[in-house]
């Protein structure tokens, strides 16, 4: 890679880091970037820096492994979870973590993000599920991601905040900033008597226009979920003409592929 790329996704990273910062998305040190620079290095924010404070010279090179490449300090201490991900998803190009309040607070009470609220939201995140507690800096982490991993870009953290992580820098961070949004205005809801959930219908229409009015494809599997969850069972029905829908979908990502 060259040195002005290198130097771009350095940029990119400080910036990343810089807006965590200004919205209030992480504290003290906490919260990490990552980057993966080809297949087998990775750029990562070092330890122990307050993200607003972050500059070119904070990141530090590591491989597949852990092993510092290049740059001074230590990787930031959750290099294991960041790791995982790039070994389960050779898609993902980016991965942030961050501790987002009101994101944050759903995985401290223990409450997944899974109901069909927001369209924009089934779009660009779909489900979001909640992982079972794990120890930070430890294998427990990266193991209580395993059974969400692959079907989904935005995990909350029981008791400890949230990953999220796309093809670039870009998607991760705007990943997090919608959980974020999305995670404090269904609090608002609830104090008001609750959120209301989008009808079986509703999804379904969202779910044949998503890929031509967004450029984005809900996975089947979450598209299942919302529909067997929502208040409106006997609308969340596949019917045969939706059936026939879903596999011209996937025939058509397979010839596209």
């Amino acid at each position: 890679m060259s040195q002005s790329s290198i130097s771009s996704i350095l940029h990119e990273m400080v910036d990343v880091c810089h807006r965590l910062a200004r919205n209030k998305m992480v504290s003290a040190t906490d919260g990490n970037v990552s980057v993966r620079v080809d297949g087998n290095s990775f750029f990562t924010t070092r330890s122990s820096i307050h993200k607003a404070d972050v500059t070119t010279h904070d990141f530090v090179e590591v491989d597949r492994t852990g092993k510092l490449i290049s740059g001074t300090g230590n990787p930031s201490t959750e290099l294991k979870m960041h790791l995982f991900i790039y070994e389960q998803r050779p898609d993902v190009n980016a991965v942030v973590h961050a501790h987002p309040t009101f994101a944050t607070a759903f995985a401290a009470a223990g409450k997944a993000l899974d109901k069909p609220v927001f369209p924009e939201v089934l779009v660009m995140l779909g489900k979001v599920p909640l992982a079972p507690y794990g120890t930070p800096s430890t294998e427990e982490l990266p193991e209580s991601l395993r059974p969400y991993v692959q079907d989904h870009n935005a995990i909350l953290l029981a008791n400890h905040g949230a990953v999220t992580y796309g093809a670039t820098l870009k998607q991760a961070y705007y990943a997090m900033e919608k959980l974020e949004h999305a995670a404090q205005i269904i609090l608002y809801a609830r104090m008001l008597g609750g959120e209301q959930s989008l009808s079986g219908e509703q999804i379904k229409k969202l779910v044949s226009i998503s890929e031509e009015s967004y450029g984005k494809t809900i996975p089947d599997s979450h598209v299942h979920h919302f529909l067997s969850n929502t208040q409106h069972n006997d609308d969340g029905l596949f019917t045969e003409k939706d059936v026939y829908e879903i596999i011209k979908r996937i025939i058509r990502r397979l010839e596209i592929s």
